[in-house]
């Protein structure tokens, strides 16, 4: 990562060019490609502020802190561009889940003929990608597609849930707990 520093209103310290470049160090695993940092830093009076702008792959994340200490600035802009990297990061692989999905059930839409055992039964195995979201926003994807159940991690409470169309019309929500 390339970093550049800059300091307005007052002379960098060698401490906060050490400090900037170690916390910046632990967003590389949330970047896949080569990036670049422009950190400015500047102090008005009382305050400290960290002003960190990140530029990776075409993507542009910003944050600018203020605190008391120059080092509370700096880990609070750290720790706000971590959690947008982070955001992108599930979106992009949530997308690609979702097509992995799509490609998938046309593919076992073709391997589909169930294996007989040796009793009789027939088991089908598939594998679902849980994606976080709302009861609301499972019951209306249930609703708006042909599906009779859905798989979710539920948002608010990061557990398992499943919503399935029971035989009245009705809709039945199943939480896991443990």
């Amino acid at each position: 990562m390339k970093i550049s520093l800059t300091f307005r209103n007052s002379e960098g310290e060698s401490w906060q060019k050490e400090y900037v470049e170690d916390r910046l160090k632990k967003l590389n695993k949330y970047i896949d490609h080569p990036s670049e940092a422009r950190v400015v830093l500047s102090v008005e009076k009382f305050r400290n502020v960290a002003d960190i702008n990140l530029m990776a792959n075409g993507l542009n994340v910003t944050a600018k802190e203020e605190a008391k200490d120059m080092h509370l600035a700096i880990d609070e802009a750290v720790d706000k561009i971590e959690r947008r990297l982070k955001k992108h990061r599930e979106r992009i692989r949530g997308r690609k889940a979702a097509g992995a999905e799509e490609r998938s059930a046309g593919e076992t839409a073709a391997a589909e003929e169930p294996e007989e055992a040796s009793e009789g039964r027939t088991l089908e195995t598939r594998r679902v990608v849980l994606k976080p979201m709302s009861v609301e926003d499972a019951l209306m994807e249930l609703e708006a597609g042909r599906n009779q159940f859905i798989i979710f991690r539920d948002s608010s409470s990061e557990q398992v849930a499943v919503i399935y169309r029971a035989g009245n019309g009705k809709f039945v929500l199943l939480e896991t707990k443990g």
